[in-house]
């Protein structure tokens, strides 16, 4: 009986010492991160069988075991990449928002200084100082377009980077997960309950930080080891075989970085888009966010120096020669070719180009075109739309597209399945440079002007439009046809329908016009000079109700020469661009656009905001309830301690007893 006593004893003084011991282990890590509380599982040694009855033979300490909830733990790795997108993608937003908009103030002052010198020369056009300032204004606007798109090009080179060291620190991650996977392996008997917890602890933490780099979803098998998924299911971990992530250069475009699995024998292509957390940010800032706003940005560039250099062109400066171009022309070859990016996988030979027809109607988004081997099939990449393209003209190489501009194949000659992705607005930034350098090249003067008959008095008009040889219209209407006159008069025999001609006034009819036609009242009519087959040099429009006295009566228009130093009605006509509705399908100024721009990407980094501070709620929370069932409580394990101390001060007691009744039992003996 003593030694069964002696035997229950030394049970119940070993099981509390590894319950205090698992007790002490909790409480030496309270602060280790990603710990798991540990328990000792206790029970009952089986009993005796002694005299009819089954005498207690003390306890054993079944298992250590975790307090380890995988439904919470899932939840809480489900809102850790959930918290590491939207965190990484706030971030990166408002330091988008910050670049943004200090820059667009900086644009849009400039552009508002440039058009005040306009103005200026509007008002004296012979004033070279003013001259002056406009030109080095221009330079001023070019270089604020430089620097916008430098710090552009600047977050996209880091935010690579950053994608760059998340993919090594996966790659990092899988192979320490490999590594724990095989010491669990080689640290756990099958046959035996207990399980190496703190091992386990140290995968999970792993698992964890993977988590906020990307999605992760996780099987375990008979023995413990672990397969770690990432993205939409692609193993990353299988067993003890570590797979790594690696960057690569982007196909087309090499600036936009794609991701690559790599494992012993093979190497696969991973979709960013699908990977979650922080990795996916990071493709969603850089390929969306920061590539729509350059977009814009180059957009604005390309409508600011189309529309100048247009305005420009239709007036004479003080030489009296047809304004040259004061911004980089937006269809030089260097830029036609860079909008377009063709596949290295091409196996053909095709040089290509994209030319603006009508910045109006340019997009920011992107397009693709494939060849099929009979057609180019263009894809709208915002809505995936098809269109198959069609040649302007049997052997142009010209392809309209609808979208303001056209696909030009310069050379060469396409191979079935060749791919090329079009960016319409691309560089127009970073090439935007002033290239008007003297004063007296700034085309203020109009070449004609329009003087209506002193017998007029109708609301009938004719105006010049589309100048697009200043030199030639002036020497046509001084020279070849002096005093150009239009008259208009209301058809007597159907009325509402108005009658025009064109003629030289040393000529008039009946003498042969120059153009004649009608128009109807509410419409107007657009008439070439010269006419055909000659090049047109300018248009003439006539609009209103041209409606005189008696039924004969003709309203008269002449046209004339109109150059002269003092003439500042081209700088007016350039000045007024500034409130022209030209982007967006003609609905906004340069302003509008910019604001715009801006606005968009403020509105998008205090959406991701909120959904981040929301991302951390939700994160907090099942943290909060995961470490409520595993973590450490300081003062249960204090609770604990002082039990576990009693029962094996208790413990020590019994064996103290038996060792007494046994002393007892032997002093008898002798």
């Amino acid at each position: 009986m003593s030694i069964n006593l002696y035997q229950t004893g030394v049970s119940g003084l070993l099981s509390a010492q590894q319950q205090l011991g698992t007790t002490g282990h909790n409480i030496a890590n309270v602060n280790t991160e990603g710990y798991t509380r540990q328990r000792a599982e206790q029970n009952a040694a089986v009993g005796n069988f002694n005299g009819g009855n089954f005498i207690g033979s003390g306890t054993y300490v079944q298992d250590i075991t975790r307090i380890y909830d995988q439904f919470s733990y899932k939840e809480q790795l489900t809102n850790q990449s959930s918290l590491g997108n939207a965190s990484s993608i706030s971030l990166d937003l408002n330091q988008l928002n910050q670049v943004m908009s200090t820059s667009s103030e900086a644009i849009g002052g400039s552009i508002d200084r440039f058009y005040q010198a306009v103005n200026g020369i509007a008002d004296n056009p012979s004033d070279i100082g003013l001259r002056n300032i406009a030109l080095s204004q221009a330079s001023v606007l070019a270089n604020d377009f430089n620097n916008l798109n430098d710090n552009l090009d600047q977050l996209e080179k880091s935010t690579n980077g950053e994608i760059e060291q998340i993919a090594n620190k996966i790659s990092q991650i899988s192979l320490e997960l490999a590594k724990m996977n095989e010491q669990i392996l080689q640290n756990r008997d099958l046959t035996q309950a207990g399980q190496p917890n703190d091992l386990l602890d140290k995968r999970d933490q792993l698992i964890t930080e993977l988590g906020e780099y990307t999605s992760v979803n996780t099987v375990q098998d008979a023995n413990g080891v672990m397969t770690v998924m990432i993205g939409s299911g692609t193993t990353l971990v299988a067993g003890i075989t570590p797979l790594t992530v690696g960057v690569v250069a982007g196909d087309p475009d090499p600036k936009q970085t794609q991701l690559k699995l790599i494992g012993p024998n093979s190497t696969v292509a991973l979709n960013g888009s699908k990977m979650g957390g922080a990795l996916a940010a990071k493709l969603e800032y850089r390929d969306e966010h920061v590539t729509k706003a350059r977009s814009e940005l180059n957009r604005l560039s390309m409508a600011v120096s189309d529309t100048l250099n247009q305005a420009q062109s239709q007036g004479l400066d003080l030489n009296g020669k047809q304004g040259l171009d004061i911004f980089t022309d937006i269809n030089t070859s260097a830029l036609e070719s860079s909008r377009v990016l063709p596949s290295s996988k091409n196996a053909g030979t095709v040089q290509a180009g994209v030319t603006i027809t009508d910045v109006s109607l340019v997009p920011t988004n992107e397009f693709s075109i494939k060849y099929d081997g009979t057609d180019y099939i263009m894809t709208n990449e915002l809505d995936g739309t098809e269109t198959t393209l069609v040649e302007s003209s049997p052997g142009s190489g010209v392809y309209s597209t609808g979208f303001g501009f056209d696909f030009t194949v310069n050379s060469g000659a396409p191979a079935t399945d060749d791919t090329f992705k079009i960016r319409p607005t691309e560089n127009s930034a970073s090439l935007m440079q002033v290239t008007l350098t003297d004063p007296k090249g700034i085309a203020a003067s109009s070449a004609i002007g329009v003087s209506a008959d002193d017998n007029n008095i109708s609301n009938g008009s004719v105006s010049i439009v589309n100048v697009t040889d200043p030199e030639i219209a002036r020497s046509f209407t001084d020279g070849t046809n002096a005093n150009l006159t239009v008259d208009v008069y209301e058809n007597p025999l159907t009325p509402g329908t108005f009658d025009y001609r064109v003629y030289d006034a040393a000529n008039p009819p009946p003498a042969a016009t120059l153009a004649s036609g009608s128009f109807a009242a509410g419409a107007s009519a657009v008439i070439d000079m010269p006419p055909s087959p000659a090049a047109s040099a300018f248009q003439i429009e006539i609009g209103g109700l041209p409606t005189g006295q008696g039924a004969l009566a003709r309203e008269k228009f002449t046209i004339s020469d109109a150059f002269g130093s003092g003439n500042g009605t081209n700088a007016s006509f350039m000045a007024s661009t500034q409130e022209q509705q030209i982007l967006g399908g003609g609905k906004q100024t340069f302003s509008q656009a910019l604001a715009n721009a801006t606005a968009e990407v403020g509105s998008n980094a205090s959406s991701a905001e909120v959904v981040a501070d929301t991302a951390q709620a939700l994160f907090t929370q099942a943290f909060n309830r995961n470490q409520s069932k595993s973590g450490v409580n300081l003062d249960e394990e204090a609770a604990n301690m002082l039990k576990y101390q009693q029962a094996y001060q208790a413990s020590s007691q019994i064996i103290s007893v038996a060792n007494t009744i046994f002393d007892t039992l032997l002093s008898v003996a002798r």
